[in-house]
C-alpha cells in the first residue's frame, strides 16, 4: 500500500492474528546488541539544577558506519526493552525496515529508567526533577558527544518515546530525515490520559507504606496502582473482551497480574510519570521540517482518535503522514503498536521515499 503525500491521511494495517506484548522474548538477530554507558559531567536540567554525573545506558546494534537510527522506548522501559520478538524482531533482522547489517541502531535507556541515572540509584526523593525535554536532550548529548553523529536518517519512538520523538522533530529540526512517534499525540498531557497518571502518582504518594520516598520496601501501591493504570489505559476494549467474555476469566487475568510483582521501583515510577506533567509539543509543529509518519491504533486508550486532533496536526507538516491501525479483537489498545509487523511496510515505504536532508 503507498503512504500519502504530503499532508494527508489513510487508514491502513492487516488486522493481526496476535499482537505481541512488550513482554515478549528477546528476539534473536543476526547482530548481537552491545550495551554500553556513557557520562555526561554536570548535566543542567530546566530547572537549574545539575546532576553531577549523569549515566546513560545504551544499546546498540549494527557497525558505527552504517547509517544512524535512533529508537526510544516507552515509560518504564529501557533501550533493551525494544529489542521485543513483537518489535525488534520485525524491524532489526536481515531483509527487515531497520536491517542492523545496513544501519547504526542506537537504543538509549531514558534518563530516570532502565540503567540509566535515576532516582532509585540512591537519590531517591533528592533526585532532582526532570522532564522530557531534559530527556530528550540527554538523548541528543548522547548521539552528538558519545557517537559523533550530525544527522541521523530516523528516530523512532513508542508511546512515551513517541512524544519524545515529537520532541525531538521540534527541537533539532534539521538533525533527521524521518521522525515515527507511534502510539503518541501532539498535544498537551490531559484529558483521561493526565488524570489516570496523576491517579497513580496519587496511590503511590498517598500510601503510609512510600513513607516520603524512604521506604524499605516496595509500597504496595505500587502494584495494585500500577495494575490498575495499565488495565485502564491499555488492552483495547475488544482485545480484553476476547480474553476475558466472563467474570470468572476477567477475574482470572486480574488474579495473575495482581500477583505478579512490579518490576520498577516505586520512586522511579513517580518521577517518570511526572516527567510528562508539561509535555505539550502543539504550538511548536511548525517547526518540523523531517518527513513524519505518525502511526496509532484506532483502539489506543491514551490517545483517543475521537479527540480529532491528530489529522489536523498532520496536516500543518510540510510532509506529514498518518498510518492508523484498525482496532478489533485481535489488537491491545495502547499497546497497539507495540507490535512492528502491523506498520513496518508503511515504515519501509517512508524510507524508500523520505528525502535524505544530511549534509
Amino acid at each position: 500500500m503507498l503512504l500519502p503525500k504530503a499532508n494527508s491521511s489513510v487508514s491502513g494495517g492487516d488486522s493481526p492474528k496476535k499482537v505481541g506484548a512488550a513482554e515478549d522474548a528477546p528476539a534473536s538477530a543476526p547482530i548481537s546488541p552491545k550495551p554500553g554507558n556513557w557520562v555526561v559531567k554536570n548535566f543542567r536540567l530546566h530547572t537549574g539544577a545539575t546532576l553531577p554525573e549523569l549515566n546513560i545506558h545504551y544499546t546498540t546494534l549494527g557497525d558505527e558506519q552504517g547509517e544512524p537510527v535512533l529508537v526510544l522506548h516507552g515509560t518504564g522501559g529501557s533501550g533493551a526493552s525494544m529489542l521485543t520478538a513483537a518489535f525488534g524482531g520485525e524491524l532489526f533482522g536481515a531483509g527487515q525496515p531497520l536491517d542492523a547489517s545496513k544501519y547504526f541502531i542506537i537504543l538509549p535507556d531514558a534518563l530516570g529508567a532502565g540503567q540509566s541515572s535515576k532516582p532509585s540509584d540512591g537519590l531517591r526523593m533528592q533526585f532532582p526533577q526532570y522532564n522530557y525535554a531534559d530527556m530528550v536532550h540527554a538523548q541528543y548529548r548522547l548521539v552528538t558527544e558519545r557517537f559523533h553523529i550530525q544527522h541521523l536518517r530516523l528516530v523512532l519512538g513508542y508511546s512515551m518515546g513517541g512524544m519524545h520523538t515529537w520532541l525531538w522533530a521540534e527541537n533539532y529540526p534539521d538533525f533527521m530525515d524521518i521522525a515515527v512517534p507511534l502510539a503518541a499525540l501532539p498535544i498537551a498531557m490531559s484529558g483521561r490520559n493526565w488524570m489516570l497518571r496523576r491517579l497513580l502518582i496519587e496511590s503511590i504518594r498517598s500510601d503510609p507504606e512510600w513513607m516520603q520516598g524512604n521506604y524499605v520496601q516496595q509500597p504496595r501501591s505500587l502494584r495494585l496502582a500500577s495494575v490498575f493504570y495499565a488495565t485502564a489505559t491499555s488492552g483495547g476494549n475488544q482485545g480484553l473482551y476476547k480474553k476475558a467474555p466472563t467474570r470468572e476469566k476477567a477475574d482470572a487475568l486480574l488474579d495473575v497480574r495482581l500477583s505478579t510483582a512490579p518490576s520498577t521501583d516505586a520512586n522511579d515510577t513517580l518521577y517518570q510519570y511526572e516527567a510528562a506533567s508539561d509535555y505539550d509539543p502543539a504550538a511548536g509543529l511548525g517547526r518540523i521540517r523531517a518527513t513524519v509518519l505518525a502511526v496509532n491504533a484506532s483502539d489506543d486508550e491514551r490517545n483517543p482518535l475521537e479527540l480529532g486532533v491528530l489529522e489536523p496536526a498532520i496536516q500543518q507538516l510540510a510532509d506529514g503522514r498518518l498510518f492508523i491501525i484498525p482496532g478489533g479483537p485481535d489488537t491491545s489498545g495502547h499497546g497497539t503498536a507495540a507490535s512492528a509487523k502491523l506498520w513496518k511496510h508503511a515504515l519501509s515505504e517512508v524510507l524508500q521515499t523520505a528525502p535524505r536532508t544530511g549534509k
